[in-house]
């Protein structure tokens, strides 16, 4: 069941894949459940470069994006030489916030593990102060991929 998004929001998606590593299973061979944060980051990397909203990108402007919150839901385990899919969802907030939502999919395109991250706009100007709005570099990012009317 399709979870509803808050304000009439938009949607964009992005598809990645990792790896299970050895390093990132337990001693009954499965993944450590704190791993799926780190996918959840592989995800939204390789959704950053994709569109163009990279945490370089952000740097570059002069803004961190640091995490508030995050949730996982485990359905079904991965296990060490898995491929996974990584499906990562910007939902678009008209707050000065980036939201992501995460489906974790196996080799056989079972769903294994569901999520969400929520991350505000810093300035790494001064004192690092939070953005109470978008940044214009966000905004202009919004008008180009279609989340914003020009």
């Amino acid at each position: 069941m399709r979870r509803k998004t808050p304000f009439n929001a938009k949607e964009i998606e992005h598809i990645s894949q990792v790896r299970i590593r050895f390093v990132e299973t337990d001693p009954l061979g499965i993944v450590w459940h704190g791993n799926y944060i780190q996918y959840f980051e592989d995800g939204r990397e390789s959704f950053g470069r994709h569109h163009g909203i990279s945490y370089l990108d952000q740097k570059l402007h002069g803004y961190a994006t640091p995490i508030v919150k995050s949730s996982t839901e485990h359905k079904l385990p991965l296990r060490y030489g898995d491929v996974a899919t990584v499906k990562t969802i910007y939902v678009d907030s008209p707050a000065a916030k980036m939201v992501f939502r995460y489906e974790i999919y196996n080799q056989e395109e079972e769903l294994v593990c569901t999520g969400e991250t929520v991350q505000v706009f810093v300035e790494k100007i001064g004192q690092g102060d939070l953005s109470l709005t978008p940044p214009d570099f966000f905004v202009e990012w919004k008008k180009k991929v279609g989340l914003l009317n020009e």
